[in-house]
């Protein structure tokens, strides 16, 4: 009995150094940098991850691609090397083409219209596909506003940004888009943007009001487009073989909170996406607002293309057309 006692003292002793099997200190990269609304949307996510599990998990939060650049993050979240990510759809469009609807031209009005369509019942089935495709399971979208142009020089119409080096993200949708335009696409990783913009590396940029204000990208520009011709959303992202080891109510916790913080990006942005273009507005450059009609036959070529390349299209402007007003 005595060895019983000593052999159960010892197991209890040792119990009590042995974190739970199921405790873990989750990575979480992003590309964007810390001030980014989506880093901070990252953040709440591992506050309240820490709070909801009472201690047992954590979240680490690697910004501004201190994990690679969002192709090398994916590789890692389909080996199980990276946990989450908060990733911009683009970058799972190259992988999933039916997630490209999403940059359909003008598909979305405005802001508060993109993110109707976000979260729509259409546009949560489409995340159904990625452990498949991918490797990744989805739990929701948040997104970077709409998409403007800054330019160097003088634009005025379509015609003046062709042939101009005009910096995009790397994939296929918006590589289209300003192929159609006859401008010469330039994939750039963001980092590079102002520096290029500022020495003559590219002629112009496709980017949205937040970093065109934040990141002061105006003060390398003579003039800025206000096009609001695509919506930018990005993408909650957990790592299959990373899920499918979590025990249920692991994946119940992680899929609610990181749905729940993805979203809140777009509330924000519809909060305050008004108030940046309004600040670029007041720099004193040329500013103008134009509509589907400054891209000419650009966003019907889009269109052709992309009706091929992605199923989705057709049933994601049914859903614009239903969340319109």
């Amino acid at each position: 009995m005595k060895l019983i006692a000593k052999m159960l003292a010892g197991a209890a002793i040792a119990s009590a150094f042995v974190m739970p099997a199921t405790a873990k200190d989750f990575r979480i990269g992003l590309i964007t940098p810390p001030p980014h609304i989506w880093t901070k949307a990252a953040e709440a996510f591992g506050a309240e991850l820490a709070e909801k599990s009472g201690g047992t998990h954590s979240l680490t939060v690697f910004p501004a691609r201190q994990l690679g650049n969002e192709a090398e993050m994916l590789q890692q979240l389909q080996t199980g090397a990276l946990d989450m990510a908060f990733m911009t759809v683009a970058e799972v469009s190259n992988r999933a083409p039916d997630l490209g609807a999403f940059y359909a031209p003008y598909l979305a009005n405005d802001v508060a219209h993109a993110g109707r369509i976000l979260r729509s019942d259409t546009a949560r089935s489409l995340l159904d596909q990625l452990p498949a495709t991918v490797g990744v399971v989805g739990t929701g979208y948040g997104m970077a506003g709409l998409r403007q142009i800054v330019s160097r020089g003088k634009v005025t119409s379509a015609a003046d940004l062709a042939g101009l080096k005009l910096r995009i993200t790397p994939f296929e949708p918006i590589l289209d888009f300003y192929n159609a335009l006859g401008a010469a696409p330039t994939p750039m990783p963001l980092p590079s943007v102002y520096d290029a913009l500022a020495n003559g590396q590219v002629d112009a940029i496709d980017m949205d009001a937040e970093l065109i204000w934040v990141l002061k990208y105006y003060e390398n520009a003579d003039t800025i487009v206000q096009s609001d011709h695509m919506m930018f959303p990005m993408v909650g992202l957990v790592s299959a073989k990373v899920w499918a080891g979590l025990p249920e109510d692991d994946r119940a916790l992680i899929g609610q909170l990181m749905s729940q913080h993805v979203d809140s990006t777009i509330d924000s942005y519809i909060g305050k996406e008004q108030g940046w273009l309004d600040q670029i507005a007041g720099t004193g450059k040329t500013y103008t607002k134009v509509g589907p009609e400054f891209f000419g036959d650009a966003v019907d070529q889009w269109n052709a293309i992309w009706v091929e390349k992605s199923s989705a299209l057709n049933d994601l402007r049914t859903v614009s057309a239903e969340t319109a007003n």
